[in-house]
């Protein structure tokens, strides 16, 4: 299955639903940044999470960043989202490496830690929007849930799951948002509740196969629901030599100065796609000579 998410409704527009399956993703921004099992599940659950939200932009050109800042080994995970389904994302410590938690699962929650979450939406406008809220869990979905209910005043339930082959390849991702909308009724909010408190991991399900669709009617049980929009997801970065090139510009004339003296060309990673640029004297020469 590639990796796709849905966008509609539900209960003849009551509810708003988005679904994800994000596998190829989540396994590209491992293979990227060599992250560890548990780094991998964390920074996954996250850049789905982000996904479906970016899906709720309503330009193009909005870009949505969530960061998760933790006392925890991993040290904050960082994503960035557009409404077109591009997504992208890191971790401070890619390599943590920790025992599975009290279930027998990966400890997303003690390598994140106690912190915060914070949400920044750039819509264009003068000042981008910015929310922030405790983590409640550290499990990432539970604190995303968090943040709807209390910066954006949005019911909701989020779930997010990311299981891991033995080999450290990714087994599955994906996830879902459902959102009550303001003029829901007590019949469709009960109803909800009881789906979901019989539903199990968004993994159980995705490993036998569901896709975003069944994902989200699992969730509603028998409420209908209406898909109204499905969109490619991706790990894509839009970073390049040039763009990289104002980082370094950025350190100082001073450092420059020291680097084109020492004579050797210098290497540059992406923080986002771990992609590798490099600069060599005549190019750092150049970047100076544009400051001037």
């Amino acid at each position: 299955m590639k990796d796709y998410m849905i966008r509609g409704t539900a209960a003849n527009g009551e509810i708003r639903i988005f679904g994800a399956y994000t596998k190829s993703t989540v396994e590209e921004a491992r293979e990227r940044h060599d992250l560890s099992p548990v780094a991998c599940a964390a920074l996954g659950r996250l850049l789905t999470g982000g996904a479906m939200m970016g899906l709720m932009m309503k330009n193009p050109s909005d870009v949505l960043t969530l960061q998760v800042h933790g006392d925890g080994p991993i040290g904050g995970i960082t994503v960035t989202a557009n409404a077109k389904g591009d997504v992208k994302g890191y971790v401070n410590h890619p390599h943590v490496m920790l025992p599975p938690n009290s279930k027998g699962k990966l400890d997303v929650a003690g390598a994140v830690g106690i912190g915060l979450l914070s949400v920044t939406k750039d819509m264009g406008l003068k000042e981008p929007y910015s929310g922030q809220t405790i983590l409640v869990t550290s499990e990432i979905a539970e604190d995303l849930t968090y943040y709807f209910a209390n910066s954006e005043q949005v019911p909701s339930s989020v779930g997010l799951g990311v299981l891991m082959n033995k080999d450290n390849t990714v087994n599955c991702a994906g996830g879902f948002i459902i959102q009550l909308m303001p003029f829901a009724s007590e019949e469709t909010i009960t109803a909800l509740e009881e789906n979901l408190k019989g539903f199990d991991s968004v993994t159980q399900y995705l490993e036998k196969g569901y896709t975003p669709e069944m994902l989200v009617q699992e969730v509603l049980g028998n409420i209908e629901m209406e898909v109204q929009e499905s969109v490619p997801v991706q790990f894509y970065c839009n970073c390049s030599k040039e763009n990289v090139e104002e980082v370094v510009a950025s350190v100082g004339r001073k450092e420059i100065e020291e680097m084109i003296e020492e004579g050797e060309t210098i290497e540059v990673k992406c923080h986002f796609c771990n992609s590798a640029y490099h600069y060599t004297v005549e190019d750092l020469e150049r970047i100076l000579e544009r400051s001037n």
